[in-house]
């Protein structure tokens, strides 16, 4: 009997969440008594099956049940270093401005519709460095035919044309001039994004026709919202500083740029922290769906898997709700009972009683 792909990749999610080690074909065959065989799970993986149109599918009926015009959506991308893989288009030198170097990994940028209560990736794009060129040195290296910044736009067109929602977020790597008029202009949404504080400003309109523009650290005090206008954009915009302490008890400032003149200084802050939702998600796939433990070698089957770990996160946010435990609970209970299920197992093998 021919197994449908769909229920092999439902099994297939189930098995990334409830693993505990390195994922497998194998490992996933002999926890179905190879029902479903190691050749059919790197069928599945290699048929482009399992998509980003695929994981749309699959959160779409969940979002018009949850959708709200209040709702935020939210780009932002990561890299999971991959340092021991194989270079390909996929996994490659990407530079991480998070540590300031290149780093070896796969590279992506997801859209995350969130309304308070749920965080639902909605889609995913692979950074791919997929045309080889000779730099100056004489060296073959690779470079993206599709930059971050067009993966970012094709995200919020998909996200405009099937949801509800209020606001863009981002931060400072995507904030530039040609992604905010896209956001406003050509998609009638508003942004809340961070920028970089050695970006120019000028106080009025009466400025910017002279070109007068001051850095955004001289435009705008702390806990203030102040309209000014950036290079490159014919709109205002408020710019809102926010000076925090992070885990450690750093201080750091944060500029916001938001396209609603309405806002006040305090609901631009308020929104922006829902942005904190997208490095909740990161942090998932990477602890609880085995997005890091690709067991495959070539571009698709990788690209399957990442993206099938993405979905599986979505049973665990559908599990949150119905269970009141976080993602990072739900993987401890699930690891528990796995522990004592091999207890129970040692105990029949060894012909021990246990009191």
């Amino acid at each position: 009997m021919k197994i449908p792909k769909s229920l092999i990749l439902d099994l297939y999610t189930d098995y990334l969440i409830a693993g505990v080690s390195q994922t497998t074909a194998t490992g996933f065959a002999l926890v179905l008594n190879n029902q479903i065989t190691h050749d059919m799970v790197t069928r599945l993986l290699s048929s482009g099956f399992i998509s980003s149109q695929r994981l749309w599918s699959m959160v779409k009926p969940i979002c018009e049940e949850i959708e709200d015009e209040n709702g935020v959506l939210i780009i932002d991308d990561s890299i999971e270093a991959k340092p021991y893989t194989d270079c390909n288009e996929l996994i490659c030198w990407h530079f991480d401005h998070t540590v300031n170097r290149s780093v070896k990994g796969v590279n992506f940028v997801s859209a995350i519709y969130d309304n308070w209560k749920m965080s639902l990736p909605i889609g995913v794009c692979f950074v791919k460095k997929d045309v080889n060129y000779i730099n100056k040195e004489g060296k073959t290296k690779r470079k993206s035919s599709i930059s971050k910044q067009e993966h970012f736009r094709t995200l919020v067109k998909h996200g405009t044309e099937h949801l509800r929602f209020r606001y863009v977020l981002a931060d400072s790597w995507f904030a530039c001039s040609e992604n905010m008029k896209f956001v406003l202009e050509d998609y009638g949404r508003d942004f809340i994004m961070s920028m970089k504080e050695n970006r120019k400003v000028a106080l009025s309109k009466q400025d910017k026709a002279k070109g007068k523009y001051i850095s955004i650290k001289e435009a705008v005090s702390e806990k203030c919202a102040r309209s000014v206008y950036v290079e490159q954009l014919d709109f205002p915009i408020l710019i809102a500083k926010q000076v925090f302490k992070d885990g450690n008890g750093v201080t750091g400032t944060l500029y916001l740029a938001c396209s609603d003149l309405s806002l006040s200084y305090e609901q631009i802050t308020t929104i922006y922290q829902r942005r904190w939702k997208v490095e909740e998600y990161h942090k998932s796939i990477k602890s609880n769906t085995a997005f890091p433990k690709s067991p495959t070698r070539t571009v698709m089957t990788q690209q399957s898997h990442f993206i099938a770990s993405i979905m599986a996160y979505v049973k665990l946010e559908r599990l949150k709700i119905r269970c009141s435990k976080n993602h990072f609970a739900l993987k401890s209970l699930m690891l528990a009972n796995a522990t004592k299920a091999a207890w129970c197992t040692m105990q029949k093998l060894t012909d021990l009683k246990v009191a």
